[in-house]
């Protein structure tokens, strides 16, 4: 008794069929660029260092579910860890920054929560120190940014961008000097 070629092209097609995965979508916590303002590449502020919490610090998104759960996401996946897609991020927003004195930036990310249907939150304590001559004047600040988002994860991507962008602006106007002490949330 012999293989038909039906037969066996029926099972090669059922064994593709059940290797084949769902493709993985990468995400970033770099907004479009919209035209307009081009950032110089001399980078006023420089980053120290830049930690967040090892349970999110990978590729592939975390959710949270419920009350005490978190979802590793296997098919959305940032461009880079998360850590290093924050500093990213951050570098490309801080370009614009401008402050009259080279800075130190330390950032210590608390919570980087993404709630479907909710909200993305970050909760960040950030040092910035003036690395310049003279004294290291620095400010220790903490910033806790949520904005609201819909089910889907662009809407949580989106929700985050906005509150890298706002961080930024915060650790912006601490390195102008704009405002005495630590910017409000």
């Amino acid at each position: 008794m012999g293989f038909s070629p039906k037969l066996a092209l029926v099972t090669a097609l059922l064994l593709l069929a059940a290797c084949r995965s769902d493709p993985v979508h990468y995400h970033t916590l770099m907004p479009v660029q919209t035209g307009g303002v081009a950032h110089s590449n001399a980078v006023s502020i420089d980053i120290e260092t830049l930690t967040v919490p090892a349970q999110v610090d990978r590729t592939q998104l975390v959710v949270r579910q419920g009350n005490s759960g978190l979802v590793l996401l296997e098919t959305e996946w940032w461009g880079a860890s998360l850590g290093e897609e924050f500093r990213s991020a951050l570098v490309d927003q801080l370009a614009s920054a401008n402050p009259q004195h080279k800075l130190s930036l330390r950032i210590e990310v608390q919570r980087f929560d993404l709630v479907p249907g909710q909200y993305g939150l970050i909760d960040v304590t950030w040092r910035l120190r003036n690395t310049g001559e003279g004294n290291a004047a620095s400010v220790i600040c903490r910033s806790t940014l949520q904005t609201p988002s819909g089910a889907t994860i662009e809407d949580l991507v989106a929700a985050q961008q906005t509150n890298v962008k706002r961080l930024a602006a915060q650790i912006g106007q601490a390195a102008r000097g704009t405002q005495q002490g630590c910017p409000s949330s």
